[in-house]
């Protein structure tokens, strides 16, 4: 099995700062994409950031210059620093790892997701 577990999410102010951490771990070959998903009450889920293996980097225009998206691949773990934060930001947010991993003698893919952080950010 392969588990992602969400770190780093509460209550601020807005224009203050959280960090999220994500770490992978269990039967994993490798780590493709890692990415940060929110979705706030009453709307859909949608992908906040994510980072290749290979570190390019892809935002959704609503955090663009504000949150930044980075990963160590010697521990399996995906930050998301967010920058002035506002009150739309405030959403359950979702680690996600696009993953190959050891299944009964193969190597086969699997995506997986966390169980969600909360960012609430006040006005």
């Amino acid at each position: 099995q392969v588990h992602v577990v969400e770190s780093g999410g509460g209550l601020v102010q807005a224009g203050g700062s959280l960090r999220l951490s994500c770490a992978a771990s269990g039967s994993i070959f490798t780590i493709n994409t890692m990415g940060w998903y929110r979705q706030a009450p009453g709307k859909q889920r949608e992908l906040v950031a994510s980072i290749t293996s290979g570190g390019s980097t892809n935002y959704t225009d609503s955090v663009k210059g504000r949150f930044t998206i980075s990963r160590d691949n010697g521990k399996n773990t995906v930050y998301l620093q967010m920058n002035s934060l506002k009150p739309e930001d405030t959403a359950v947010y979702y680690c996600n790892a696009d993953v190959k991993k050891y299944a009964g003698g193969w190597i086969i893919p699997a995506d997986i997701w966390g169980q969600g952080t909360q960012v609430t950010v006040s006005s």
